[in-house]
């Protein structure tokens, strides 16, 4: 299952018709540059996630591990397709 760390903006009617009309007559929209990430915050949050899932592990007892399993296979396999 693919982890999503944010939804994509849906496009309204209007903006899809501009864009297809844009598209249609060889207009292209100017690309924004991507804004530039801090890197002491990305090592940061890097360190952070690295981490994480260890520590939270460690912390835990085997029956509290269980039980977050459980919960989770019901969830999974609870689902109505």
């Amino acid at each position: 299952m693919p982890k999503r760390s944010s939804k994509r903006k849906k496009e309204d009617e209007n903006e899809a018709a501009f864009r297809m009309v844009r598209e249609s007559l060889g207009e292209s929209k100017p690309e924004e540059p991507p804004k530039p990430k801090n890197p002491a915050a990305v090592a940061l949050g890097r360190l952070g996630g690295l981490k994480g899932g260890k520590a939270r592990a460690r912390q835990l007892s085997a029956r509290k591990r269980a039980e977050i399993a459980k919960k989770a296979a019901r969830a999974r396999w609870g689902k109505v397709r």
